[in-house]
């Protein structure tokens, strides 16, 4: 199992439409996440940044992150929650959620 943490602004004028979304999860994002192999996935908020955990379980995880990338409920998805983001000012080219670097876990 691999963990993967990333960094994201929320905009503050659409916290509400984000809370809202992600209290609805949509079934069929939820069923694109498990069959990509990843679980325990949570998003916290705090002081305007979104902080997401994740475990991921499969051997290849860009090209299950890629057949996430290709669903179209997925897609969907993301044209509600993108604009509810802002990325970091340190995120690379075309980087939405900046990666965050482990540097101390307890088992």
């Amino acid at each position: 199992m691999r963990r993967f943490a990333a960094v994201i602004r929320l905009r503050p004028e659409k916290e509400a439409e984000y809370r809202a979304l992600h209290a609805a999860a949509w079934p069929g994002v939820l069923a694109a996440l498990k069959r990509a192999h990843i679980g325990n996935y949570s998003i916290f908020l705090r002081d305007g940044l979104l902080f997401s955990y994740l475990e991921y379980t499969g051997t290849d995880y860009a090209a299950d992150t890629a057949l996430i990338a290709a669903d179209p409920v997925s897609r969907e998805w993301w044209a509600l929650t993108d604009p509810c983001q802002q990325p970091l000012d340190s995120a690379a080219e075309g980087e939405r959620w900046a990666a965050a670097e482990e540097i101390f876990h307890l088992d």
